[in-house]
């Protein structure tokens, strides 16, 4: 029973965290339409991806404390039923001021999310079977737009883009219902089981956490990882359009390919990360060796310049979102690291790092298309960051080893 339990927990966040990159994502596939009907440059357009960052990564230390002391079942609850409303409400909007209102409440509603994805997966599983736990609900960022990106550019089409938030939007809400009737914590399950309490919060603590290499070696690799997650959240549908003038139903077919790549990249990391744990018994071995592999393949994305041919062009990125996928691996990195008691303010922390991505990022490229008129520059970027990642997991992390607090 309590085997059936966990697996269907985990089976819960993968669909919530499908459903988060959704909301993030659908404003990627109506900003081409979106930018020509609210005369939208490329700049503008970029800050207004960005600004789901600036308050997501603002919020990831609040967010960790919210779930430290409130829990993991009510924390989830309100962040998906506040991020569904606001993704909903960006069907309404009528100029940038509107846009960045909402995209900024939807990024300080998704704050608590990885947080409290990666506390679950810590309360469940034992640590021969995090990694892969945490790829099954990882592989959910990629899942959504591969099975859904068709249509949802087939509902952008036929409906126009105003209507794919409204869709995307009521869907999160209803989940936000099943999730408060399904998930239960793991002593609730079992009463024999004690509960991991929340230490009092201070910041005393949180510059005891930054003193540590593994938090600031595991958040720059993060952040060279998500630099490539986030150009294919926000500017990849763009290029299809515009860089390779790709018509709606093609950009829906090539947009789902890298995803699918990356889904498969995720579980690969996850399985071969954990196998390696339970051969070798090194932490550093099975953590670090996908994790630096993954961002050296990531970084390949520039090779994309160099070739002309579309289906050359979707293979390069395909497999380099492939290898990005592995980099998901460093929520179980963090997993490990961080002290027992402080789950939710060590993930806040490391995912605040990670996605300065979300907000350097977009505004980059849209900066870099608006000067260049190409993505030439913006994909050795994505490149170089990717490369940025992979030295610090190699020399900066140290070894993968539970930190104890003073």
């Amino acid at each position: 029973m309590k085997s059936r339990t966990r697996f269907r927990i985990l089976a819960l966040i993968a669909v919530g965290t499908m459903i988060n990159y959704l909301d993030r994502t659908v404003l990627g596939i109506a900003a081409p339409s979106m930018g020509t009907e609210l005369h939208i440059s490329a700049t503008t357009m970029g800050l207004i991806f960005s600004a789901f960052s600036w308050s997501y990564a603002a919020g990831q230390i609040p967010g960790g404390w919210l779930l430290d002391r409130i829990g993991t079942r009510l924390t989830y609850f309100l962040a998906v039923t506040f991020w569904s409303l606001f993704t909903l409400l960006q069907g309404f909007a009528g100029g940038v001021k509107s846009l960045v209102t909402f995209r900024l409440g939807l990024g300080i509603s998704e704050a608590p999310c990885f947080p409290t994805n990666g506390r679950v997966v810590a309360s469940w599983f034992p640590e021969q079977e995090r990694a892969q736990a945490t790829a099954v609900y990882t592989v959910g960022e990629y899942l959504g737009l591969a099975c859904f990106g068709p249509l949802l550019f087939w509902i952008s089409r036929r409906f126009g883009w105003r209507s794919l938030f409204f869709v995307v939007g009521a869907a999160g809400i209803v989940f936000a219902w099943v999730w408060w009737v399904m998930y239960r914590d793991p002593e609730s399950c079992d009463p024999a089981k004690t509960p991991v309490r929340a230490a009092p919060v201070s910041w005393k603590q949180v510059r005891q956490l930054l003193r540590y290499r593994q938090v600031w070696g595991a958040s720059i690799g993060q952040f060279g990882g998500n630099t490539t997650l986030v150009f294919f959240l926000t500017w990849f549908p763009t290029y299809l359009a515009k860089e390779r003038h790709l018509d709606w139903v093609r950009a829906g077919f090539y947009a789902m390919l890298p995803f699918l790549a990356a889904a498969c990249g995720v579980l690969l990391g996850g399985w071969g990360s954990d196998t390696l744990l339970k051969r070798t018994g090194s932490r550093n071995l099975a953590r670090k060796l996908p994790l630096i592999a993954g961002l050296f393949g990531a970084s390949t994305i520039i090779l994309a310049n160099y070739v002309s041919g579309n289906a050359l062009v979707i293979a390069i990125f395909s497999t380099a979102f492939f290898f990005q996928g592995m980099t998901g691996l460093g929520w179980t990195v963090i997993s490990d690291v961080a002290p027992k008691e402080m789950l939710g303010i060590t993930g806040g922390i490391f995912s605040f790092a990670a996605n300065v991505a979300g907000v350097t990022t977009p505004i980059v490229v849209g900066a870099i298309i608006d000067a260049t008129g190409s993505f030439f520059y913006a994909l050795a970027y994505i490149g170089a960051a990717a490369l940025l990642g992979a030295l610090s997991y190699v020399f900066l992390l140290g070894d993968v080893e539970r930190i104890v607090l003073e």
